[in-house]
């Protein structure tokens, strides 16, 4: 998304970008150098050298951020630019972008990804103490400063407010996307390869990180092993991410659960085929803190979704308003076992809750979902 922002920006602007090396699963590797510059049409990316470990080591990923913040402030402050926009990754960027927007004096925009420090407070990655009360309060302060704040769903949006921020100062621009003409195919031999002779599976496909039920889905998954008449019915994990040992670890011997590594690129229409339903997972207390893009995906796909989380997510107001799945509790694995065996009961549901799921989809247009976001820079701050 923060790819496609540029770009669209780009047509009519000059943007330039203040990068890090790259971390996270890298397509690229860029030796060491205090700076590296690369300019194409009307974008400049600024490389500066910051470190480049890989992320699964909070130690490592740390350095990484600190590193990156520590050589991109004080280049961001000299670029002579007319807005500063900022992201959540690192987490404190935000903070960074609206020191360098109070210095220079530049309207500041917002784009709350992920809500810090709420996010690693609720998913047990930081505790609650000194550190945290003052990253809180600075981010606060941040919000406070910022002129415009893209929020990803409602619910993030309400938990923004509720901070005291000035609701005119909030939008919603949702990540979307934008459908193809034809369906997943799920006969495919790579999503039949993914379903491993599976009958009935229950997909998560996406980042194993801190902020999932997992707990939840991986005694889900027990009690389905436990229970004869659910043979054949299992839970799928497609990806990595920081959790993904420890619940490899817990669903030892679970064999309703598998783990597949992430599919390249190309092959993410067969892993949207290859699941009965999607699921989608917020730990309660993270609602409005991470609101996950996968969603829009599945819809897209025609799949049924099973959201487990409270009710306060914007993947549960939306499924439940359009029909086209399923919210659980994220605190009990029954009720995710009765869901998951009640679908796989009843295909002539899961179909009918496909269609409604692949007739909402357009609703959150990827395209129009920028536009949305063009436009709070355009529209509200060039002359």
């Amino acid at each position: 998304m923060a790819a496609m922002v540029v770009e669209a920006l780009a047509e009519r602007n000059r943007v330039t970008i203040v990068a890090g090396r790259p971390s996270y699963d890298p397509t690229e590797e860029y030796p060491w150098r205090l700076l590296r510059r690369e300019t194409k049409g009307n974008i400049t990316t600024e490389r500066v050298g910051s470190t480049a470990f890989p992320r699964f080591k909070m130690l490592k990923r740390v350095s990484n951020y600190l590193s990156y913040l520590a050589l991109a402030l004080p280049r961001a402050i000299w670029i002579r630019a007319d807005i500063v926009l900022a992201m959540t990754d690192p987490p404190i960027a935000g903070i960074a972008g609206a020191i360098v927007a109070k210095i220079t004096r530049r309207p500041f925009v917002y784009n709350i990804r992920d809500m810090y420090p709420d996010m690693a407070v609720g998913g047990d990655i930081v505790r609650h103490g000194l550190a945290v009360r003052i990253w809180d309060s600075m981010h606060r302060w941040a919000l406070r400063h910022a002129n415009k704040i893209i929020v990803l769903g409602d619910d993030m949006g309400a938990r923004i407010i509720r901070k005291g921020i000035d609701p005119t100062r909030v939008v919603v621009v949702r990540d979307g996307i934008t459908a193809a003409k034809e369906l997943p195919p799920s006969e495919h031999p790579v999503s039949q390869e993914i379903r491993g002779g599976l009958k009935f599976v229950a997909l998560h496909a996406g980042n194993l990180g801190f902020y999932g039920t997992w707990d939840t889905l991986i005694e889900a998954g027990r009690q389905l092993s436990a229970d004869a008449s659910s043979a054949g019915i299992g839970i799928l994990f497609v990806g990595e991410g920081a959790q993904k040992a420890r619940m490899v670890a817990a669903a030892s011997g679970i064999s309703a659960v598998k783990f597949l590594p992430f599919r390249p690129a190309g092959e993410i229409p067969f892993v949207l085929g290859a699941g009965d339903i999607h699921i989608v997972t917020v730990k309660r207390g993270l609602e409005g803190v991470i609101v996950p893009s996968k969603l829009y995906p599945i819809l897209a796909a025609g799949k049924p979704v099973l959201v487990v989380s409270t009710p306060l997510t914007d993947a549960a107001s939306i499924i439940t308003k359009a029909g086209c799945g399923v919210v659980v509790d994220p605190d009990d694995p029954a009720g995710v076992v009765a869901a998951i065996r009640e679908l796989a009961a009843h295909p002539e549901r899961v179909a009918e809750m496909g269609k409604r799921a692949r007739a909402i989809a357009p609703d959150y247009d990827k395209l129009t979902e920028l536009k949305k976001f063009v436009n709070v820079i355009e529209g509200d701050f060039k002359e």
